[in-house]
């Protein structure tokens, strides 16, 4: 089969590889039609963690069942499905209470937690590729309803990036008619943002550089705040009166760079508490590592922040803080899409062929504008650019 491998910093390719496979009783086998090229990639594409090269990329999966296991029960040939990123068996200590995103079983012993093509998350060949093979497929598989392939770039967003926004936000503590500020507009980001609106957000804050962003935040409603124009504390002080929001997302990460390009990564962290009202809540979803041999200082690279305690302490305030559990949203969160209350597809600028996807990596990487979610369709015929969405 063909899949995205990857050959070491920004070098990556579409090989032959052998074909993914039901390998036990309980696994499912899906043919995969729409993968998505997300943020975290990036951090393992640049070289800024231990990926291992010959690996393929991919945790944002959906496509249609082609085999299953003997002991697979539910789960049907036929069945379009998304799979959460977090790889997890449903019978654990954490499974059982809900903490798919901490599996005990799905990694190495010693390590909780894993997903598809993902640096230090157990073994698992991510879903850039014509098949994935889907362990505890009868737990991991969310069946899709019958609009699925035609809504594939809204229902893809439920493996990972929208129940990850709607994390942040639960993370955050926030009730409807409370105020919000999200640093980072990037798809998590925009996801955080829409949680927030369909959850009765009275004011949505989104800070970010990147004028493509800002204006899709403006298309749901939120307040754009381009952090190079000038503090973005001053700026939500002045939005909340000088109070502060109530609630606060952190979905940019480590690798965290201020408007003039230095990076630092407790940058967002530190202005969320200064963002953030006294005994306000901020959850925290942008990636953290225990180790960053490519960060710029000994610090960072030890996986330690010069986080500012003290005033996150006198402020009172409160963090929640790790992956998401993706299986406890994304059933409601596919009603939402499937009743056409939300249509998370709205950020996506792309949707092109496996065969694209090494350049389309590239433009993501940069930054580049109008490049805010690229969509990847295996089996998709590349026509020299794919069709791009305005």
């Amino acid at each position: 089969m063909k899949a995205l491998v990857y050959h070491g910093p920004r070098q990556v390719s579409v090989d032959d590889v052998p074909d993914a496979r039901i390998e036990k009783p309980t696994d499912v086998l899906v043919r995969i039609t729409s993968t998505n090229i997300c943020g975290s990639d990036l951090h393992m594409y640049e070289g800024r963690t231990d990926f291992e090269e010959g690996r393929i990329f991919g945790h944002e999966n959906l496509g249609e069942v082609v085999e299953v296991g003997d002991a697979v029960d539910k789960v049907a040939v036929g069945d379009m499905v998304s799979a959460p990123f977090n790889v997890s068996c449903g019978h654990c200590e954490n499974c059982e209470h809900g903490l798919t995103n901490y599996c005990l079983r799905a990694n190495e012993p010693g390590l909780a937690g894993a997903a598809y093509g993902f640096a230090d998350m157990g073994p698992w060949p991510g879903g850039q590729a014509e098949y994935l093979r889907v362990p505890w497929g009868d737990f991991q598989c969310l069946r899709l309803p019958e609009d699925a392939r035609d809504k594939q770039d809204d229902y893809v967003m439920l493996s990972d990036i929208f129940p990850t926004g709607w994390h942040a936000t639960e993370m955050s503590g926030l009730k409807p008619g409370e105020s919000i500020v999200i640093y980072g507009g990037g798809p998590v980001g925009q996801m955080a943002a829409l949680s927030a609106v369909t959850k009765g957000a009275s004011k949505v804050m989104v800070v970010d550089r990147h004028p493509d962003r800002l204006r899709l935040a403006e298309q749901i409603g939120a307040i754009p705040i381009d952090d190079s124009q000038g503090s973005p504390v001053d700026q939500v002080m002045e939005q909340t009166q000088g109070r502060g929001a109530d609630r606060g997302c952190e979905c940019v990460g480590y690798q965290a760079h201020d408007p003039q390009g230095n990076e630092d990564n407790a940058d967002t962290l530190n202005k969320l508490v200064s963002s953030v009202r006294f005994t306000g809540g901020i959850g925290t979803v942008g990636v953290f590592v225990p180790q960053d041999p490519g960060a710029p200082d000994e610090l960072a690279q030890q996986g330690k922040a010069r986080f500012d305690f003290g005033n996150f302490w006198f402020k009172g305030q409160q963090m929640g803080c790790g992956q998401a559990p993706v299986k406890r949203y994304n059933r409601h969160l596919r009603s939402l899409i499937a009743a056409d209350k939300v249509k998370p597809s709205w950020i996506v600028s792309h949707d092109l062929s496996l065969e694209q996807a090494p350049e389309a990596y590239k433009h993501f990487d940069a930054r580049e504008d109008g490049w805010t979610k690229v969509v990847l369709h295996p089996g998709q015929t590349s026509n020299g650019s794919g069709r791009e969405n305005g």
